[in-house]
């Protein structure tokens, strides 16, 4: 799976939730009032909120929603307290998987958790128990819209990109996840439309499931984790063969 595009999974993640855009509006208000909460209102000088009003954008999330959300946040009407929490735990046959979550009950949340993975043939563990296997990474993703590579390539080195490849309508830009805002906004400024903006955790190897029930089980596991309100963002090392087949 190594070299597949990481965009390409996205896009089949977006498009099953279209039907619950509510939930992903509801997430992303979270993480915007927790970055206004810690830098302020301006995206100008709030690097996070900047790079999160454009991965609003690219999840369409209307400009009203997160301008109601940037004031309810700077004007202290959002009374929520929300706590980053990262949970590490493995699905069916030892499949690697870390949960990233914005929650106000702690509580709550790991029993979720520890009931998903319990249902789904898998077990939630301690932190650092799967972490090792992943490598965080910056990422920018823009379209592909009579982008030429040359002047790209340029364009990347000004702005402090290590890399890109093209993938079919959109390019991925790699970087270090420090230089993720001045990546996203530096190609911004020059044009390019920035679909996403973000420093994922890479697994550095993959595991298969043979057993279609497993499979299912994984599936389902990762549906529940993705459903849940107080998650963020679910990574894992699966190599799943149905979604290989679908990129063909």
């Amino acid at each position: 799976m190594s070299g597949h595009s990481k965009w390409s999974t996205i896009k089949r993640k977006k498009e099953k939730t279209d039907g619950a855009r509510a939930k992903v509006f509801t997430k992303i208000g979270r993480e915007i009032s927790v970055a206004v909460k810690e830098g302020g209102a301006d995206p100008n000088n709030n690097s996070k909120l900047y790079d999160l009003i454009a991965k609003a954008k690219a999840n369409n999330v209307p400009n009203d929603n997160i301008e109601r959300a940037i004031k309810k946040a700077a004007n202290d009407g959002d009374k929520n307290n929300y706590i980053d929490m990262v949970y590490e735990g493995y699905g069916p046959c030892g499949v690697a998987v870390i949960v990233e979550a914005l929650t106000d009950n702690k509580n709550r949340t790991a029993g979720d958790l520890r009931h998903y993975f319990d249902k789904f043939g898998g077990n939630l563990g301690q932190n650092g128990c799967v972490s090792f296997l992943f490598e965080k990474k910056g990422m920018v993703v823009v379209e592909n819209k009579n982008v030429n590579e040359e002047q790209l390539m340029e364009d990347c080195m000004e702005v402090g990109a290590d890399d890109f490849s093209v993938e079919g309508d959109v390019v991925e830009i790699a970087c270090s996840p420090a230089s993720v805002h001045a990546v996203n906004r530096g190609l911004t400024e020059k044009g390019y439309a920035v679909l996403s903006a973000d420093s994922p955790l890479i697994p550095s190897t993959y595991t298969t499931i043979d057993d279609p029930e497993l499979r299912e089980k994984m599936n389902r596991l990762l549906d529940a984790l993705e459903d849940n309100d107080d998650v963020q963002e679910v990574y894992h090392n699966w190599e799943n063969p149905d979604e290989d087949a679908d990129e063909e």
